[in-house]
C-alpha cells in the first residue's frame, strides 16, 4: 500500500460519499468528472480496496469506505484548519485578518450571531468569518471549528474557555394565540392549549423534561426538532412552546406564560483551542462572541 496519498485522492472519495455519484462529486468539488473517478480509482489502488460498487441508483460505499470516511473527515478538517491558520499568518504580525470558523447552535446563528458578527466585520474589514450552524457539538480537537458556543463545560484541558452566563428558557406564547385562546394559569390548563415541541428526544431535551413533567412528545399538536422553526411556530401564533427569556424580549415580542411554574437554564461557555491563544484573529472573535453573548443575556436581566 502506498504510504504518500495525496489530501486530493481522499477529497474526491468524501465527494463520492456525500454526493453518491462522481457527477455530483465534480459539481460539488468544481472539478471535471472525469478527474473524481481517476482519482477516486488511484486512490483504491493505493488502498488495495475496493471503495464503491456500482448500482442503478449511483455508487454504493463498501465496508470500507464507511470505516476509512471518519479519517478522511479528519483530514479535511485538519486541511481547512491550516488554510484558515495560513490566512491569519499572510495578513502579518499583529494584523486582524484571516478566516475563522464559528460553531454555534442554529437558534443562535440566525437570531443572535448576524448582529455580534455584522460589528466584527465591520471593525475588521479583513476577517472573514464562517458560521457552522449545528446542534451537534464540533469538535475542537480536531479542529472542526476553531470556535464554539456549548451550552455545558467543556472538559478537555486542551481548550480555552470562558463562561458567558446562563441563558434562561421560559414557555412563550404569540400575543395573537392568547387573544384567541386565552393564557393558561396553571401546568394543568396546558392539556387545553396547542403544545409546540420536539420530534425527537435529545439528552438535554430529556434533562429539560424534567422540569416541566407531562411536556412530552405525544402531547404536542407541532412537532420538531429544529429550534429555528419551533421559534418560528411560537412567532407565528401556533401555540405554546419553549423559547429564550432573551430572544422572546426581540421583536415580535411574545409573552412569557406560567414563569413561576417552569424556568430552565442553559449554562454558557466560549471555547477554543489553546493553540490559537496566539492568533490574533482568533483573539479578536473570541472576545467578540463573548462580549455579545454577555450583553444578549444581560438585555433580559436588566428588562423590566
Amino acid at each position: 500500500m502506498a504510504s504518500d496519498i495525496e489530501w486530493e485522492l481522499y477529497r474526491a472519495f468524501l465527494g463520492v460519499l456525500r454526493e453518491g455519484s462522481l457527477s455530483g462529486s465534480a459539481r460539488a468539488l468544481g472539478v471535471a468528472q472525469p478527474t473524481v473517478g481517476r482519482h477516486v480509482a488511484a486512490l483504491e489502488k493505493a488502498l488495495g480496496l475496493v471503495l464503491f460498487t456500482r448500482s442503478q441508483t449511483g455508487l454504493l460505499p463498501t465496508e470500507a469506505a464507511f470505516a476509512l470516511r471518519p479519517h478522511a473527515e479528519t483530514m479535511e478538517s485538519t486541511a481547512a484548519a491550516l488554510e484558515r491558520t495560513a490566512s491569519g499568518l499572510r495578513g502579518g504580525a499583529g494584523s486582524v485578518a484571516g478566516t475563522v470558523r464559528i460553531s454555534v447552535s442554529e437558534v443562535v446563528g440566525v437570531e443572535v450571531m448576524p448582529a455580534i458578527v455584522a460589528d466584527l466585520v465591520q471593525r475588521h474589514p479583513a476577517l472573514k468569518v464562517e458560521l457552522v450552524l449545528s446542534n451537534r457539538v464540533h469538535d475542537l480537537l480536531q479542529r472542526e471549528a476553531d470556535i464554539a458556543v456549548r451550552m455545558t463545560a467543556p472538559r478537555q484541558e486542551q481548550l480555552v474557555a470562558r463562561r458567558i452566563g446562563a441563558i434562561e428558557l421560559g414557555l412563550h406564547a404569540a400575543p395573537a394565540y392568547l387573544a384567541r385562546r386565552g393564557a393558561p394559569a396553571t401546568l394543568a390548563d396546558l392539556g387545553n392549549h396547542a403544545l409546540i415541541g420536539y420530534d425527537r428526544p435529545t439528552p438535554f431535551v430529556r434533562q429539560a423534561a424534567k422540569a416541566l413533567p407531562g411536556f412530552t412528545r405525544d402531547r404536542f399538536a407541532l412537532r420538531t426538532d429544529s429550534d429555528v422553526a419551533q421559534l418560528a411556530l411560537i412567532r407565528a401564533g401556533a401555540g405554546i412552546g419553549v423559547c429564550q427569556v432573551p430572544l422572546a424580549m426581540c421583536a415580535p415580542a411574545l409573552v412569557r406564560v406560567l414563569p413561576d411554574a417552569f424556568a430552565f437554564r442553559l449554562d454558557t461557555w466560549v471555547t477554543m483551542h489553546e493553540d490559537l491563544r496566539a492568533s490574533p484573529h482568533c483573539r479578536i472573535a473570541f472576545d467578540a462572541l463573548a462580549a455579545g453573548l454577555e450583553d444578549y443575556i444581560g438585555g433580559a436581566r436588566s428588562a423590566p
